[in-house]
């Protein structure tokens, strides 16, 4: 007894002496003290980074991308030891100054980040950079040229919404009391994304306008949650089962491809690839799109025997007096298979079944000018400066000019459409 006594007594001792015992490590306590995005919760803040991965900020933590846990802000971006009240990417922008960075808004102070360091000079006051932004804003997100009028950056504060004019560095506000408060703001692929609580709302960037039913639940789009399905029935179809109606390049560079009832923006990896309903972008494009060609500030979409054509600039606009008959338009009848036009030029080639169709685009009246049998017949066709590609089915054939398709009496070998080509599904 008298030896038990003595070692109790020794133990204590060297436990007093070292600070007192030490608690087991338990993995669970640690975990249980990260804010769980599954709960509900409200973010402060949401952005992508410059590789596309998209950033969630809660307090002084972040998630990135859909998976996984919270970590602290201050291991990616070290001087962000606080909340965040607004970040937004800008990357759209032909300012090299500008190009490619993060901003991060607290207070009135603003940060500029580049592969997560803070760049010399920051943080800021905001009117330095942004002159006629109030401090204290809500959210913030970048809108280029062609979804807004101009290059522009929105800023949220209440109701207002402050468009940063960035060329200018002029001011607007709107008040847009349709839209519930956005704690946060993202842009991703066009779309505009309205965060409160734990829902969303897609909304217009020019207007505020809100289409579709919303409020929706953040977990079933924006997370990868236990018992929360998946919103969104539109999937990027498998390469094997590939069958276009129509695809182009506009002259800002955006490529987008139609099939069915659902389109891809085709220029945007860095941010995903994902397919959409076509109304969504062209909503009066109802019963799908049978071609599509791009030519000066214009897209034009045929379907049936009506041609649409929209305004690029504004966010793709119906512009008025539109839809108008192919005869009317384009000097042409029956079915349209596929359309292209090549870079810099002035014609438009127009397939139905084995015979292409030119028309001279800057000519009053529209009428076809030249008539020449095709090898074969044509899904979609897309024409830029390495030559023309023409689609069918799964595979495609490559040109180098509109005259060795029509002239050629063989098919050169064809190829495979692949996740490289078109973002589908390998």
């Amino acid at each position: 007894m008298e030896l038990l006594t003595k070692t109790l007594f020794l133990c204590l001792a060297l436990a007093l002496t070292n600070g007192g015992p030490v608690p087991p490590h338990d993995a669970a306590v640690e975990a249980a003290a990260l804010p769980d995005k599954c709960a509900g919760i409200e973010f402060d803040a949401v952005t992508p980074d410059e590789k596309g991965n998209t950033l969630f900020f809660k307090g002084s933590h972040l998630w990135m991308g859909y998976h996984g846990e919270a970590q602290l802000s201050s291991e990616l971006f070290k001087e962000l030891d606080d909340h965040v009240d607004a970040a937004f990417r800008m990357h759209s922008i032909g300012n090299s100054d500008n190009h490619n960075h993060i901003y991060f808004f607290l207070d009135d102070k603003v940060f500029r980040y580049s592969n997560h360091t803070l760049q010399d000079g920051y943080p800021k006051e905001i009117q330095e950079d942004f002159p006629g932004v109030p401090s204290h804003v809500d959210s913030a997100v970048e809108c280029p040229r062609g979804e807004c009028m101009v290059d522009s950056v929105l800023f949220f504060k209440g109701n207002d919404v402050h468009v940063f004019d960035i060329t200018t560095k002029t001011v607007k506000t709107k008040t847009w009391s349709n839209l519930p408060v956005c704690t946060s703001t993202l842009r991703w692929l066009e779309h505009y994304y309205c965060f409160h609580g734990h829902n969303f709302t897609r909304f217009n960037p020019t207007s505020g306008e809100v289409t579709g039913v919303y409020p929706k639940d953040i977990r079933r789009y924006f997370m990868k949650c236990p018992d929360f399905g998946h919103g969104s029935s539109y999937s990027v179809p498998k390469c094997s089962d590939v069958k276009l109606d129509a695809i182009t390049t506009d002259d800002t560079g955006k490529s987008y491809l139609f099939t069915g009832h659902i389109y891809m923006r085709l220029d945007t990896r860095q941010d995903g690839l994902h397919a959409f309903p076509i109304t969504r972008g062209w909503k009066e494009m109802i019963k799908g799109v049978d071609a599509v060609f791009s030519y000066g500030d214009n897209m034009y979409l045929i379907k049936d025997d009506q041609v649409y054509i929209y305004k690029t600039a504004a966010h793709y606009t119906l512009i008025e007096g539109y839809p108008k008959t192919l005869k009317e338009e384009l000097g042409i009848e029956g079915h349209v298979d596929a359309a292209f036009v090549c870079p810099g030029e002035h014609t438009v080639h127009l397939i139905q079944g084995q015979t292409m169709s030119y028309v001279d685009l800057s000519a009053t009246p529209r009428a076809v000018s030249q008539n020449l049998p095709l090898p074969f017949s044509i899904d979609a066709a897309l024409c830029n400066a390495a030559g023309i590609k023409v689609f069918q089915g799964s595979q495609y054939y490559f040109y180098l000019t509109p005259m060795l398709l029509a002239m050629s009496r063989m098919a050169p070998q064809p190829l495979p459409v692949t996740n490289a080509l078109l973002g589908c599904q390998d």
